[in-house]
């Protein structure tokens, strides 16, 4: 199938410079290159005139790296929004929560929907369920997202990678079609 000719919009979810922090949030973190591959996503959405939407999370604490008031807010520099495409910013995990996201994807007649971004467990997984269930065809990147260690319920440390996998297990052909970044380039290509 070949996804260009359906008009798949591009949905960068929290690609922010927080997650570079080796400390945010507080736990080590899987795939290094994940905001690299986001950005060879949006450079190929621009160079095929598809449609691109950023989404970024303001955390409404003071103290946390991703409240607008902090420098972690800022998008990565590998997904710096240009002047024509739409930036959305949310306070809540998924990126249909009042930011109008839903209205957009339904004007533009939207079908298809590529998620990429941080982190796969969290916000990730929450915009990817709701994409599924409004409807939309949605296809998460996988090697596009990232996790952290996570405390378990008991203290126990759980490892990222076990995180990654047992989300993105989660999510495949439920909510969404999984694919890596170069399954992607040939469906788009």
């Amino acid at each position: 199938m070949n996804l260009k000719s359906k008009k798949p919009t591009l949905l960068l979810v929290d690609v922010q410079k927080a997650f570079l922090d080796n400390d945010y949030p507080g736990f080590k973190r899987n795939n290094a290159d994940a905001e690299l591959i986001c950005g060879k996503i949006l450079l190929k959405w621009r160079e095929k005139k598809l449609p691109i939407i950023h989404v970024r999370h303001s955390s409404t604490n003071l103290d946390s790296k991703l409240h607008e008031s902090n420098p972690g807010f800022e998008f990565n520099d590998h997904v710096t929004p240009l002047d024509d495409e739409i930036v959305l910013t949310k306070n809540v995990n998924s990126a249909f929560i009042g930011t109008g996201l839903k209205s957009i994807l339904d004007k533009s007649k939207t079908e298809i929907i590529i998620i990429v971004g941080m982190t796969t467990n969290h916000c990730i997984s929450t915009t990817t369920r709701m994409s599924g269930n409004l409807g939309y065809n949605t296809y998460l990147i996988s090697d596009s997202t990232a996790c952290y260690n996570t405390k378990a319920i008991n203290g126990e440390i759980i490892d990222c990678e076990v995180i990654y996998k047992t989300s993105l297990a989660s999510i495949n052909k439920e909510f969404a079609t999984v694919i890596d970044s170069n399954e992607l380039f040939n469906l788009i290509d």
